[in-house]
């Protein structure tokens, strides 16, 4: 049955619509960032029945989609290099960016509610994913209670990364969001061994001003305090961090300033 499932969901996705993608077969135990994705914690003994499961790694140029919001959902993806975005379109067409997938991160899991994929999913620069299709995944967790686990971890993880982000729009300054933004990308990084101080930032302002909830003059303008009072250095996309503590204390100091706003009052961080 578990084979059948696996040459169904083949079939599946072989008219992706990724322009000019290439494929290759994809091996976990060769992978840099499998300690962050999905088969994190697995056993030796059941890491190859999963990596039979991965269907390929696939390139997604830059700008490319993965899915669209509406997609039919057939398979979880796990970034292999590069990042992507996930964004909601409104009905008048504005994109809200919804979150930023790095090396190791898994995606398409808003799909598995209702069988069709909720968010869209952009290549920021040429990256790679796998491809994980979620009958088989389901089928190996039947048999193997560890594989049911870690994908319980991992939507675990997901929902707690998203509640803070909620936490970080309801109740922070736009300087703070600025600085938390920045903190959270220098500290994935570092897990997966870049410089947390040094990095390239593949989203644009105005994505950024829509992941922050802010508009993209007031990123602008935050960009430039954090630059004037020495936290950072900017130059385009690329950022170094030239003070960890004082941008901390601008993202903690700045969360309890706007954390309890006066009766009536209505709080504007635009």
């Amino acid at each position: 049955m578990l084979e059948n499932r696996l040459n169904s969901d083949a079939n599946l996705h072989q008219d992706r619509r990724v322009k000019g993608s290439g494929w290759a077969l994809a091996r976990c135990t060769q992978c840099a960032m499998r300690q962050f994705c999905i088969p994190q914690g697995l056993e030796a003994a059941v890491l190859p029945r999963f990596e039979a499961l991965v269907m390929t790694s696939r390139t997604v140029r830059a700008g490319d989609t993965l899915y669209f919001s509406g997609d039919r959902f057939h398979s979880l993806y796990a970034v292999r290099s590069g990042s992507l975005k996930t964004f909601i379109t409104h009905r008048e067409g504005r994109e809200q960016i919804t979150g930023l997938r790095l090396p190791g991160d898994a995606l398409g899991l808003d799909g598995i509610a209702s069988g069709v994929q909720t968010l869209s999913a952009v290549a920021l620069e040429d990256s790679t994913v796998c491809t994980l299709p979620y009958g088989g995944l389901k089928d190996l967790g039947r048999e193997l209670t560890a594989m049911q686990d870690r994908l319980h971890q991992v939507m675990g993880e997901q929902i707690n990364r998203e509640s803070t982000q909620m936490m970080v729009l309801c109740s922070r300054s736009a300087e703070s969001r600025l600085a938390s933004f920045l903190l959270d990308v220098s500290e994935r990084n570092e897990l997966r061994g870049y410089s947390p101080s040094e990095f390239r930032l593949r989203l644009t302002r105005e994505e950024m001003g829509s992941y922050l909830g802010i508009t993209l003059e007031t990123v602008s303008r935050s960009m430039t305090r954090l630059r004037k009072l020495g936290l950072i250095e900017a130059n385009a996309k690329d950022i170094r961090i030239m003070n960890f503590d004082g941008l901390r204390e601008m993202a903690e100091v700045a969360s309890v300033k706007h954390a309890l706003p006066r009766h009536g009052a209505r709080q504007e961080s635009r």
